[in-house]
Order: C-alpha cells, then sequence, then structure tokens
C-alpha cells in the first residue's frame, strides 16, 4: 500500500495517525487477551487458577478523573495511558491539558 503523505492535507494526516493509533491499540490489546487466555488456560490444565500460581489477585482500582471533554462531561481520563481522542483533538488545535482540568 503506498500512500503519498506530502499530497495529504493536515486534517487527513490527523485522521490517518489517528486510524493508525486506533488499529495499534486494538490489535495490542488483541495480543495481550490471547496471551492471558493461554496462560489462563495452561494453569487450568494444571489443576490451578492464575491467581493461585501468581499469588495477586488481579484487580484494577480506578482512578480519579483529572481531565473531562467540554464537549461531553461523561467523557473523562485520569491522566494516566494515552490520551483518549477528544483530548489529543485539543491540544492538536492548539488547546492545553489544563483547558481539560476538573
Amino acid at each position: 500500500m503506498n500512500i503519498d503523505l506530502d499530497a495529504m492535507q493536515l486534517s487527513e494526516l490527523r485522521d490517518l495517525r489517528n486510524k493508525v493509533e486506533r488499529a495499534i491499540n486494538s490489535y495490542e490489546e488483541r495480543r495481550r487477551k490471547e496471551a492471558l487466555a493461554a496462560v489462563e488456560l495452561a494453569a487450568r490444565e494444571h489443576g490451578f487458577n492464575l491467581a493461585e500460581l501468581t499469588g495477586v489477585k488481579v484487580t484494577r482500582s480506578r482512578v480519579a478523573a483529572k481531565y473531562a471533554n467540554p464537549a461531553d462531561a461523561t467523557q473523562t481520563w485520569s491522566g494516566r495511558g494515552r490520551k483518549p481522542r477528544w483530548a489529543q483533538e485539543h491540544l492538536d488545535n492548539g488547546g492545553s491539558l489544563d483547558d481539560l482540568a476538573i
């Protein structure tokens, strides 16, 4: 697949970047889930569950949101991990994270 990036408008380049980022995230998440399923299956085949083998109970604690989408306050972000699309678009358009602070 040959794409002439030099011939694309800025908006097209940003759209392409967003699509690539979503594709990469989706791919990584699928691979992570596949790996976890394989490990859990191997543990079950040996008569254990993953928590018994690792001694770790898998839990995720929620972190308080620090930023909110001004267009939809139900969309929030803790500031950890990959920026949500709405936050990245705000930054790309010259805004700052301080503008989005809760």
